[in-house]
């Protein structure tokens, strides 16, 4: 509940304001402690303690039911992970099995960035986060996803025009990068939407910056989905691609959306994402509008390609929309 505290003068020159009560007691403050005050884009000011701005690690237990499939506990873990718990035991009355141990230790060390196994016997297995993704910064962890995605469509049209399809089953690897990176960057959003100190160490300035960027890695991942569906199908086609092959020329125009969206995500260039966004359109109406019959794999390339336009177009306007100025009265 909110409570109203009056402004008063001391000394002629300093304005003061009371502490609620249950606040300075729930945060073990005392008096000759410190607070931190820390004014805000809308006019609002933040006040946290020093106690609470101190590491912490936040721990839970998950009872796994008798006969639940392993896939299914992963997905509850992972669910614990994204919301930024530091230290996960999973409790198991019947007892894991070898293989059950197996896969949740091999799922999360694909999956999830920083966490893992650090104990284990019959009936526990105790996870740990060992990365403190607080002092990664958003922006970096969403330039290496921008990176892994551009290197896997320049590997998967090298693939599709010399044949050499180990570099394409490379490309798949690398999606499971794409996937690790989109899991630790919504920990880290959620974590920035309750903590708006975290928030700043995490370079989101604003909170509403949250839903922009937790809009702009889905998006990330969906390319990542449909890089997977192009190296899939460049893996069943008999021979490599004439070198003029109409792909590869969409492969460059889709490449350079890509990019363009990025940069003017980073630089919160508005003019640049208008581009981008008439860029996209153009490249999805010349798909559509193909009259030539074109073999289904090829086609189904031409079709993710298309897609990954249209999300970098979502994520031009996503940036557009983060940089409209603040509401004031």
């Amino acid at each position: 509940m909110a409570e109203k505290r009056k402004i008063q003068l001391t000394g002629g020159s300093t304005y003061i304001v009371s502490l609620p009560i249950k606040w300075v007691r729930n945060t073990g403050m005392s008096v000759g402690d410190t607070v931190n005050l820390i004014p805000q884009s809308d006019n609002s000011l933040l006040i946290s303690s020093d106690l609470l701005s101190e590491e912490k690690q936040f721990k839970a237990s998950i009872e796994v039911p008798e006969n639940s499939d392993p896939e299914d506990t992963f997905r509850i873990l992972v669910s614990y992970y994204l919301v930024g718990f530091d230290l996960i035991t999973l409790q198991s009355n019947k007892g894991f099995s070898a293989s059950e141990r197996k896969f949740i230790k091999d799922a999360s060390r694909k999956r999830l960035i920083g966490l893992e196994v650090v104990e284990e016997n019959k009936h526990d297995l105790v996870l740990q986060s060992l990365l403190n993704y607080r002092d990664l910064s958003l922006h970096k962890a969403i330039g290496s996803m921008e990176g892994l995605l551009t290197s896997m469509l320049e590997d998967v049209m090298e693939a599709l025009k010399t044949g050499d399809f180990e570099i394409a089953k490379d490309v798949l690897q690398r999606d499971n990068e794409v996937d690790r990176f989109y899991l630790l960057t919504v920990r880290q959003i959620k974590g920035a939407i309750e903590d708006r100190n975290l928030s700043e160490k995490l370079g989101i300035s604003r909170p509403r910056e949250c839903l922009g960027y937790r809009l702009v890695v889905k998006n990330l991942e969906r390319i990542g989905d449909h890089m997977v569906r192009i190296t899939n199908k460049a893996l069943e086609l008999d021979e490599p691609l004439p070198k003029d092959h109409f792909i590869f020329s969409l492969s460059n125009d889709v490449s350079h959306v890509f990019k363009s969206s990025m940069t003017s995500l980073e630089l919160v260039d508005t003019k640049r994402a208008n581009a981008t966004i008439k860029m996209s359109q153009k490249i999805s109406n010349r798909i559509l509008s193909e009259k030539k019959e074109i073999e289904p794999r090829i086609a189904s390339i031409s079709e993710s390609l298309r897609r990954i336009a249209e999300y970098s177009a979502d994520i031009a306007e996503i940036s557009i929309n983060m940089g409209t100025k603040e509401l004031h009265s």
